[in-house]
């Protein structure tokens, strides 16, 4: 009679494990695309944003015409932003390597290549946010998925029901024995599944920069000030 008992304790100790080890190991696999796809999404905005960036503010150059930029574009603090790469030639110059250039005047040419990387700039924006909202809505499934296995398993309760177990039967089986009263909680404690840190913990929550005709006046009075500043720069010198 032991030995059916103890073949159900074992059997149902075992069932547990595979449904709670199954299930984290689902988790887990989870856990880590989703912080692939944050690697990702942090590449993509040092890479793409924030080398638009700081093209933007190595055509400013000027801090007051950065920050001017900055908040009327509601970017706020200057992302990416070091007043070295401004004042170094041989980074400006890599800055726009490779970029095109437009306009028969100097002065055309540096308006056209600023409202070029403006416009790169906001679309680089905008797949940065589907990449972050995407990141949001996996971050939201992984812990709903938790919060649905915890309801339909209450770990207390099947840490209880296995300490009535082995308490009725004594111990027996290669699992029994395993959880006894005084672990039982800290056994509990290293079994919870707990989501990743959501994205904003690991990435900047940008908001999405206007379209440059809705702030054109604006944009156009900080473009002029900044080309009055640069003397005889021409952008065609960079390539």
């Amino acid at each position: 009679m032991e030995d059916i008992a103890d073949t159900l304790i074992f059997e149902v100790k075992k069932d547990i494990a595979e449904r709670y080890f199954g299930f984290r190991k689902r988790i887990e696999d989870d856990s880590a695309a989703y912080h692939e796809e944050i690697d990702d999404a942090a590449l993509f905005l040092e890479t793409h944003v924030g080398f638009d960036l700081l093209r933007i503010y190595s055509l400013l150059r000027d801090d007051t015409h950065i920050r001017r930029f900055c908040k009327l574009t509601k970017l706020g603090k200057p992302l990416f932003f070091d007043s070295y790469i401004n004042n170094s030639p041989t980074i400006r110059k890599k800055l726009f390597a490779g970029q095109k250039v437009r306009g028969f005047f100097r002065k055309s040419r540096f308006t056209n290549m600023f409202h070029d990387t403006y416009k790169n700039l906001r679309n680089s924006i905008e797949e940065y946010r589907k990449r972050f909202a995407a990141l949001t809505e996996e971050h939201d499934t992984i812990k709903e998925e938790i919060a649905i296995f915890y309801k339909k398993n209450d770990i207390s309760g099947i840490m209880y029901f296995l300490r009535s177990l082995e308490g009725t039967n004594g111990t027996s089986g290669p699992m029994a024995g395993s959880i006894d009263q005084g672990g039982a909680i800290r056994m509990e404690e290293k079994m919870r599944l707990h989501p990743p840190a959501p994205a904003n913990q690991f990435l900047p929550v940008l908001h999405t920069i206007p379209e440059p005709s809705s702030i054109k006046p604006e944009l156009n009075k900080i473009i002029e000030n900044a080309y009055a500043q640069q003397g005889d720069f021409d952008i065609k010198n960079l390539q």
